[in-house]
């Protein structure tokens, strides 16, 4: 039987000749515990040799009958119907918080006073306020944490990161990002979860906004000050009790930002984008050159960088195929320009989190951290009061 950990060193892996076995505990089962468990049981064998083998120990969701057959698809020895028996579970190392955000905080501050690791979905709270409370849990508890900005593991995007970051692009002037979906467009759309803001926090600001300002934050720096608006178009929905409720999340969010370094930047996410399903795309502009990734496009980065060419000779963007055995996370996959798609990042991150539990290395700077899911709630709360007082707010963390 494989070696559970805590934290393990090289020595004591290479001893034992294979990698230690770490329990996995998953509160939720639908899209998100999907998605993260598919990465459980591909990591090992394909970012091979792995740091550990994850042990699919159990499942907890609210529905018996649902939580029992998601065991039982997805391959994990037992479930439970109460998140507090999973966190109290011995065999159980990392627990995986795919919950409504509702319930992010106190499973979350449970497993970290229980000495669990804990990968947790975004956003990580509701507000800044409650983000601040499991950050200081996992820092007094000292056991790993991360949150799921799953897109800092695409292979474009970190490209894209790593060229401004080496000063590829020069000084940078602008980011501008975009998150477009339509799903909710519906006047009859069920009020779902996602539309209520005391379980939700808000709307696309946090489902979609959290994800272009961590990639802010990731790709240029931090900011300085926000202004936004945030927008509800249809402020009704039916309920489960077939009665029309009230909307209490936005639908949309237009929101601008100053950069510490002194770039300006543009943010824009909403719901009722007609045709769009998952259209996130950003560009930045630097002295030297420009970069443009579209996640409809995963695998391509567009890329202006004319040198010391004459002027009239310099090319407009290269579209590149960022599929070569030297791009990041390439030698895990396949042979160049074979390519990859979005659940890959969830075995990026699995890889990244489980190897700094097994050798005890930080988390950041290329995985988001429990510090990082604060200060992007601290960003999107700045962004929702400068929208309720038509000004601009400082982002004070």
């Amino acid at each position: 039987m494989s070696e559970k950990v805590g934290f393990v060193t090289m020595g004591q892996v290479e001893a034992a000749g294979e990698a230690p076995e770490i329990g996995v505990g998953m509160l939720g089962y639908a899209f998100m515990g999907k998605a993260h468990t598919n990465a459980y049981k591909t990591m090992p064998y394909m970012m091979y040799p792995p740091p550990a083998v994850p042990r699919l120990v159990a499942i907890a969701g609210r529905n018996e009958a649902a939580v029992a057959e998601a065991a039982r698809r997805y391959g994990y020895e037992k479930y439970y119907t109460d998140w507090r028996d999973l966190v109290a579970d011995p065999a159980i190392q990392v627990v995986d918080n795919g919950l409504p955000n509702n319930l992010h905080a106190e499973p979350s501050i449970a497993a970290a006073k229980a000495g669990k690791h804990i990968f947790c979905e975004k956003p990580l709270a509701r507000t800044a306020q409650e983000a601040k409370q499991m950050l200081d849990a996992v820092n007094a508890a000292g056991v790993k944490h991360m949150v799921a900005f799953n897109y800092r593991f695409v292979p474009a995007i970190r490209l894209a990161r790593d060229m401004v970051q080496g000063g590829e692009l020069g000084e940078i002037y602008h980011f501008r990002a975009v998150y477009l979906q339509e799903w909710i467009m519906d006047p009859d759309f069920e009020l779902v979860w996602r539309l209520q803001g005391d379980v939700a926090g808000s709307g696309a600001l946090g489902d979609l906004g959290a994800h272009i300002i961590d990639l802010g934050r990731f790709i240029v720096g931090e900011p300085a000050r926000v202004g936004g608006l945030l927008k509800t178009f249809i402020t009704d929905r039916p309920g489960s009790n077939g009665q029309r409720q009230k909307v209490t999340v936005d639908d949309a969010f237009e929101a601008w930002v100053e950069f510490d370094n002194g770039a300006i930047g543009t943010l824009e996410a909403t719901r009722f984008a007609k045709g769009r399903k998952n259209g996130m795309v950003f560009e930045v502009n630097g002295a030297k050159g420009s970069l443009r990734f579209n996640l409809e496009r995963f695998n391509e980065l567009e890329v202006h960088l004319p040198g010391n060419q004459p002027q009239a000779i310099q090319p407009g963007f290269t579209n590149v195929l960022v599929s070569e055995a030297y791009h990041p996370f390439w030698k895990h996959w396949w042979p160049h320009g074979h390519i990859i798609g979005w659940e890959h990042t969830f075995v990026h991150e699995v890889h990244h989190l489980l190897d700094a539990i097994v050798h005890n290395t930080d988390i950041a700077p290329y995985g988001a951290t429990f510090e990082d899911g604060y200060k992007n709630n601290v960003i999107m709360d700045a962004i929702t009061q400068a929208s309720a007082e038509g000004k601009r707010v400082d982002v004070r963390y």
